[in-house]
């Protein structure tokens, strides 16, 4: 087989071979294509001759056919089937070669494959794919890691296959080993706290009013023409819309009310707590699905005390569908702070130089996240690159000043009424947190000194100090244990 193709893709399931075809219709492209049971590139080949694939039915064959360096990227399960390809891959492949891992991987098994595929002279990159299948057909939003000279390969290749967001391409290099899978990861989270917003919010009209899911769908879609304009409030009017076909409800009130999930919100929030940094608003959304769908704990639940129905009364509909509008900016702006918080308390703790302004661009198009107001967090860390806190920037204290009245309001009736609204709560906690003068933590260090001797610091002078709690309570000077 002669070298022919200038990438190839290993993984045709329907992510695999969406890219490939994407890839293929990129003028300058030829794309090398191989997957373990060969029915699956025969089927790819028959059905887009457009394409010209380069069809290889074994390893040995698909390095042959690409022109050095080698570049593969690799579309299959995360875990065990990507660690068995990419040892493949190095049985065939040279020094310099360049192997991509396109799927979910956690981004600590990205660094260690990193180190193992880099020691044995090939360059690895673990890149994030968002977007779906209609995104790595039409253009996904990409965001690679691995080393610099990988990407002067790869970057042009990626830069034409990405969506494009106001005529600049989706795809940047986030930074070395790791960076691409844990941005990735970051982006899943925060939509984890999209979703469970937009459900909260749909959920209190719904109660509060009594609107139809079709009612509420043309208010999302309303919605969708201002400031909150993304890609999920307009797919959740299209959900809300929906017909079931065979009993004539609304397709929202026949499906099962437990979400799924994949597991990139949890490694969000386990990643978070590791590196102390809080998500809350995306932990209670991880939650939330975890809630739902424990479904035996449901159902002896049911008549735990609560307020009675009549409990939830709105007198204006106009008026409560606008304060839900408010809170649920507000507390879209909280759980996109707390993921940038999170991907620079990363780049600092693995030494990777991520540009969050850039990180925001890539993200305007192609991903599930996408939103209007993510190009007012570009202009924020335009403006201060080191933007400690992305709520402190101009824009977005207007915006929460502006909504801040309705969002406490939506929160005390979702209380007072019994509606559980996790996100826009722990949202408003966290908020409120930043604001504070003074938290209550300053009675923990007490608790803590009491019962293990973890010592404290005190206002009015520097040092650590510990007090005698089971002596006669004299304070001392200690060595800090914080």
């Amino acid at each position: 087989m002669s070298a022919e193709a200038n990438i190839g893709v290993v993984g045709l399931a329907v992510m695999g071979s969406n890219l490939a075809r994407n890839l293929a219709s990129r003028e300058g492209n030829t794309v090398a294509v191989f997957n373990r049971s060969r029915s699956k590139t025969d089927e790819l080949v028959a059905a887009h001759p457009e394409a010209e694939f380069v069809p290889a039915f074994s390893y040995e064959e698909f390095a042959a056919s690409l022109t050095v360096p080698r570049t593969a990227i690799i579309m299959v399960k995360a875990g065990k089937p990507t660690d068995a390809v990419i040892e493949s891959l190095m049985a065939v492949f040279e020094s310099g070669d360049i192997i991509i891992d396109g799927g979910n991987a956690l981004f600590t098994d990205t660094i260690r494959r990193e180190n193992a595929v880099s020691d044995a002279g090939f360059n690895f990159v673990g890149m994030g794919v968002s977007g779906g299948e209609e995104g790595a057909l039409l253009g996904p939003s990409l965001m690679p890691g691995g080393p610099d000279a990988a990407w002067v390969t790869l970057g042009p290749i990626l830069k034409g296959i990405a969506a494009v967001a106001e005529g600049e391409p989706c795809v940047t290099h986030v930074g070395h080993d790791g960076a691409g899978h844990f941005v990735k990861m970051v982006h899943n989270g925060i939509e984890y706290a999209d979703m469970q917003l937009i459900a909260e919010a749909y959920d209190l009209i719904r109660r509060g009013t009594g609107k139809s899911p079709a009612e509420i769908a043309d208010i999302f879609a309303e919605w969708n023409r201002g400031e909150l304009e993304s890609y999920l409030i307009e797919i959740t009017a299209e959900v809300l819309r929906q017909v079931d076909a065979t009993t004539g409800k609304p397709l929202v009130d026949v499906i099962v009310d437990e979400a799924g999930a994949k597991g990139t919100g949890a490694w969000t929030v386990q990643t978070a707590l590791d590196l102390g940094v809080p998500v809350s608003g995306i932990a209670e959304a991880t939650f939330a699905r975890s809630l739902s769908s424990h479904r035996e704990q449901r159902d002896v639940s049911g008549s735990l005390p609560g307020p009675s129905p009549e409990a939830f009364t709105v007198a204006d509909a106009d008026a409560f569908i606008e304060q839900v509008r408010l809170a649920l900016y507000a507390s879209k702006i909280v759980a996109y702070s707390q993921g940038f918080d999170e991907i620079r308390a990363g780049a600092a703790q693995y030494g990777w130089n991520i540009d969050l302004g850039a990180v925001s661009k890539i993200w305007r198009g192609g991903c599930i996240i996408r939103a209007q107001f993510l190009n007012r967090i570009a202009d924020a860390y335009d403006a201060d690159a080191e933007l400690p806190v992305l709520l402190t920037a101009p824009y977005f204290v207007e915006a929460l000043g502006r909504a801040q009245d309705a969002w406490r309001e939506v929160v005390r009736i979702s209380a007072a009424s019994g509606i559980p609204a996790p996100a826009f709560s722990s949202s408003l906690a966290y908020y409120d947190g930043l604001r504070a003068d003074r938290l209550p933590a300053a009675l923990i260090q007490g608790q803590r000194d009491f019962f293990g001797a973890h010592t404290y610091r005190r206002t009015d002078k520097p040092g650590t100090f510990h007090t005698l709690w089971s002596a006669d309570r004299t304070e001392i000077e200690a060595e800090d244990t914080h």
